[in-house]
């Protein structure tokens, strides 16, 4: 799949290889990984990590999704929603309050996909290219 970003893969994106990455995820405290499957086979992955605040909010931690993908033949038929659900669920059974997803900007549908389950912007990362 191409960025839509071209500094993305560089910056954002899992370590590679990408196995070894989803791999070290797997065994890390900090991390939880949903599986998207649609009739059994996987289509997809939701990544989501356990973050630190700043230290005046007393502790508290927030619940950022760093990483969603679904499979296009896969889209709009409920695997997006399904992770979404399955994470907020269990982020909330763990005591989080607070919830961030990490969108590109420029991508309209990632948008609109985490603003129909209620997140609004709240940052953008401006980057320059010189290369």
């Amino acid at each position: 799949m191409e960025a839509l970003r071209p500094v993305w893969p560089l910056t954002d994106g899992l370590d590679e290889p990408a196995g070894d990455a989803l791999d070290r995820m797997l065994g890390a405290p900090e991390w939880r990984l949903i599986l998207g499957l649609l009739d059994g086979a996987p289509v997809g992955f939701l990544a989501w990590r356990d973050e630190p605040m700043l230290p005046q909010a007393g502790g508290e931690r927030i619940a950022a999704v760093r990483y969603l993908l679904t499979e296009p033949e896969a889209r709009r038929v409920g695997v997006g929603e399904a992770m979404v659900s399955h994470y907020l669920d269990e982020a909330i059974r763990r005591g989080f309050r607070r919830f961030d997803a990490h969108v590109s900007p420029g991508h309209r549908e990632a948008k609109n996909f985490f603003e129909s389950n209620r997140f609004k912007a709240r940052s953008i990362v401006m980057h320059r290219d010189d290369a």
